[in-house]
């Protein structure tokens, strides 16, 4: 006769192989890339909810846009990862990858962004009298035009910093000329947005941990860093999120 005993064990026994796909999955994913891609989003989506700004009512727009700009970068993130402009390392992700990008990169087109937008919106719902004036926006526009573009031209052979601030000069110059009121309130947002940035992006570079996250060629990019995160990602961010700002207008417009 078989004890309560021992019948007790092989039900737990039972249940822990019943557990074990789970385990490994749990295992596998829950990566520091998956944690910093989890922590941006999970608050900002909570607030979402929230009564007062309803940000989750411009689900439609938000998503729509952040899909569509995902594509454009996770197309030029997959040619720069093949040309070996930046790797990832496979301490810090879960190994599953799609066109040798790992499952976190693809989430972190989601993630950030709608932290970041998020961050734009409660700023421009709590503050909406608070944004530059045409003129500043102007000024600005053609500071960053007098820095960017010799720089481009006079660092064509790196790839990143080449391309990276190319598309950064199409989009700004599109925003200034066809939607200017976006950048007016922009350009305040995204110095906010540099706080969680600095923190998560720091991260994936390596601050505070034994190796990066994300490690790139330097001889595709100035050299220059802010900490430990290349200078040309600041201008990603930017580019990034000004490509969703703008999409959000117009589809809302439509």
């Amino acid at each position: 006769m078989i004890s309560s005993s021992s019948k007790w064990h092989s039900s737990v026994f039972a249940f822990g192989l019943n557990l074990s796909p789970l385990i490994w999955i749990y295992k596998r994913i829950m990566s520091l890339y998956f944690f910093l891609n989890i922590a941006s989003f999970i608050i900002p989506f909570l607030y979402s909810f929230e009564n007062r700004m309803k940000y989750i009512k411009r689900w439609k727009a938000v998503f729509s846009s952040i899909i569509i700009t995902a594509i454009f970068f996770i197309v030029w993130d997959i040619i720069f990862t093949k040309m070996g402009v930046w790797s990832f390392n496979p301490r810090y992700h879960s190994g599953i990858e799609f066109f040798d990008l790992p499952i976190e990169e693809w989430l972190f087109f989601v993630c950030i962004p709608y932290a970041s937008l998020f961050i734009h919106f409660a700023f421009h719902y709590f503050y909406p009298n608070v944004s530059l004036s045409d003129k500043t926006v102007k000024i600005i526009y053609w500071i960053l035009m007098m820095v960017l573009l010799p720089v481009i031209f006079l660092h064509y052979d790196k790839l990143y910093t080449a391309i990276n601030y190319t598309v950064l000069v199409l989009l700004l110059t599109y925003a200034f000329f066809k939607t200017p009121t976006i950048l007016s309130t922009f350009f305040i947002t995204f110095l906010i947005i540099l706080i969680p940035f600095a923190l998560v992006n720091g991260i994936l570079t390596g601050s505070f941990i034994d190796e990066p996250v994300v490690s790139y060629n330097n001889s595709e990019n100035l050299g220059i860093r802010l900490g430990t995160i290349p200078i040309e990602d600041v201008g990603y961010a930017f580019s990034m999120l000004l490509m969703s700002l703008v999409l959000i207008k117009k589809i809302e417009n439509n």
